[in-house]
């Protein structure tokens, strides 16, 4: 698939190439949701990769004014709805699918970040030992509810704790959601030295492996 470029000041591109294809469930709500801004005919639906680490990209999805893009962006057309995509991002985003389901927006996306590798973090230690407390005590009894759970992969030296989801957590389209609103506030919280939490879990395995946005 090409990633050609595309100019902001053109109009978008038939959807003949579209790198990321739209529901139509999906087309729809943001339709909706792009409606209700100030400027809504002005805007498009930019598409982005925010990070690579775990098992699976992380996306911000935000409105912005069209001709604001820059000149290296692709834009499409999908019925009425300009989509907005940075070229460094649309050969991790080749085959991929944004669908509107009942908990949110899902992205599918058949391409993966690169192997992340787990030897050399740090899961012994005194930090581990409190991230571990945290979890046992108030994140896996609250989990337990939705019949799910986490495990506690160990640490490196940048901030990171590692995790991964089983039970109820594993595979569910809210797992991503779950740990980054709930599981990582939790251990932050309690835990100053830890910056961000990283799911590992694999979840093509799971019953649903998508993204929730």
């Amino acid at each position: 698939m090409s990633s050609t470029e595309a100019s902001p000041l053109a109009a978008a591109e038939p959807a003949d190439d579209l790198v990321v294809a739209l529901t139509p469930r999906a087309v729809e709500r943001l339709k909706e949701l792009r409606d209700e801004e100030p400027e809504g005919d002005r805007l498009g639906l930019r598409i982005e990769i925010l990070g690579d680490e775990g098992t699976d990209f992380t996306y911000d999805l935000s409105f912005q004014i069209v001709t604001k893009s820059d000149l290296t962006d692709v834009i499409r057309n999908h019925d009425g709805l300009r989509v907005i995509i940075p070229a460094r991002d649309t050969q991790n985003l080749e085959g991929a699918t944004l669908d509107f389901e009942p908990d949110g927006l899902v992205m599918r996306n058949p391409n993966r970040p690169k192997p992340f590798r787990l030897d050399g973090l740090k899961h012994d230690d005194e930090l581990s030992a409190e991230i571990s407390v945290i979890i046992d005590t108030d994140i896996n009894p609250a989990l337990a509810a939705h019949g799910g759970f986490i495990t506690y992969v160990g640490h490196d030296d940048e901030g990171k704790a590692f995790v991964t989801m089983g039970g109820g957590c594993h595979g569910c389209a809210m797992s991503r959601m779950t740990m980054l609103q709930g599981v990582q506030q939790a251990i932050k919280d309690a835990v100053p030295a830890v910056e961000r939490v990283i799911d590992v879990t694999d979840h093509s395995t799971g019953e649903n492996p998508f993204y929730t946005a």
